[in-house]
């Protein structure tokens, strides 16, 4: 082995013993250890006898209620981090798109908190009503709140994963997108949303079509600072990845040119 593969190989070394515990989201050892995030169940039925609590008080199996192509969001009402950019990037695609709230769609926001009460259901949805300020807010926005028993069994339904912080929670952000009869269509990662995406997806559960997410940056790139409250940027995880590639390149390079090397010394 020459001097220079000798050196690529100790600099690898060197990278996984500092690198070692370095996980993609992806990669199955961290999702078993974590349980956090987005799973997705694409062509999943939703389950019928998940009943929550509408901001009216109404009993509402949630299967049942969805008779158009429905967006549900989750998130908690007194989130301090990133529901409040998803509930605001909502209702702005809602605002900006061409689909009318009510006739095309409608949107169900549901609260993983199993302590947050109707009050406080009814009172985001008067926020985020004036903020849409079109459509069918009244009867076609809904908001609602449920025990940990129904809730936990409606997250594991979607793939949503959650973990609970003290009172708070560490969680994705992200919208799923239902068919009139309770099949899971699409999932939109992020807090902000393309008109022409969400129209898509929409026109798409309507037909019943399912389709993979294109989108998925968040859950790679952003981890949850608990001090902060936010969603940060991963500079360990970005700069591990790049530099991982960066290593295997140059050594297939050096492999490459050993073995040009080799065989001109042969002939």
């Amino acid at each position: 082995m020459s001097f220079k593969m000798k050196r690529l190989g100790s600099f690898l070394l060197l990278f996984f013993f500092f690198f070692g515990g370095f996980q993609p989201y992806f990669c199955p050892k961290a999702i078993a250890e974590e349980k956090l995030g987005v799973y997705e169940q694409l062509d999943t039925y939703l389950n019928k006898g998940q009943v929550f609590t509408d901001e009216k008080f109404n009993q509402v199996d949630i299967r049942d209620a969805i008779r158009k192509p429905t967006i549900i969001a989750m998130v908690y009402y007194e989130c301090p981090g990133i529901c409040t950019p998803l509930m605001n990037g909502l209702a702005e695609v809602m605002k900006k798109s061409d689909l009318e709230l009510g006739k095309d769609y409608e949107v169900f926001t549901i609260s993983f908190s199993h302590t947050e009460k109707t009050v406080l259901a009814q009172n985001k949805k008067k926020t985020y009503a004036k903020l849409v300020g079109k459509g069918d807010t009244e009867n076609s926005w809904r908001f609602f709140t449920g025990d940990s028993l129904t809730i936990k069994g409606f997250l594991d339904n979607i793939g949503y994963q959650v973990k609970q912080e003290g009172g708070e929670f560490i969680h994705p952000a992200t919208l799923v997108v239902v068919s009139p009869d309770g099949k899971i269509t699409r999932y939109l990662h992020g807090t902000y949303f393309l008109p022409f995406d969400v129209k898509m997806a929409v026109i798409e559960a309507g037909m019943g079509k399912s389709g993979p997410t294109i989108n998925k940056v968040l859950k790679f790139c952003f981890s949850y600072d608990p001090e902060g409250q936010r969603y940060v940027l991963n500079i360990t995880k970005i700069s591990g990845t790049a530099i991982l590639i960066l290593a295997l390149g140059l050594l297939s390079y050096l492999i490459a040119a050993n073995k040009r090397k080799n065989k001109t010394n042969n002939v």
